[in-house]
C-alpha cells in the first residue's frame, strides 16, 4: 500500500495523483488499484510521473487494461506530463496489502 509522507516536497502532487488513481478499477475485481494495494510508489517531477505498481498476478490477463487506465486517469489531471507505469513483482502482492475499504468491497473481514 502506498504511503505518501507529509514532508515529501511533492506531497500535494502525489496526493492528487493518488486521488486520480482511485478512478482506475481492476476489471476483474471491480475495486480501484489504490484500495487493492497495487500501487507501491509515485515518482513525480515537473514533466514526468512514474507509477511503480504491481498486478495481482504476473500473468494478469487484464494488466494492459489497468496500465492503460493509469495513463488515461493521469492524463486528465496532469496534461503535458509523460506517464510511465513500471510493473514490479517484488514485493509480491497479497490480500494483506489492501486497504480496509478494499477488503470491505471484496467482502474480506
Amino acid at each position: 500500500m502506498i504511503q505518501i509522507e507529509i514532508n515529501d516536497p511533492q506531497y500535494a502532487q502525489k496526493v492528487k495523483i493518488a486521488q486520480s488513481l482511485y478512478q482506475v478499477i481492476d476489471p476483474e475485481l471491480f475495486v480501484n488499484i489504490i484500495d487493492l494495494g497495487l500501487v507501491y510508489n509515485i515518482i513525480y517531477t515537473d514533466n514526468t510521473i512514474t507509477i511503480i505498481m504491481t498486478l495481482s498476478t504476473p500473468h494478469c490477463p487484464l494488466g494492459d487494461a489497468i496500465t492503460s487506465g493509469v495513463n488515461n486517469a493521469l492524463s486528465v489531471h496532469f496534461p503535458g506530463h509523460a506517464v510511465t507505469v513500471q510493473l514490479v513483482w517484488e514485493p509480491k502482492w497479497n490480500f494483506e496489502m489492501m486497504t480496509a475499504e478494499g477488503k470491505k468491497l471484496l467482502g474480506i473481514a
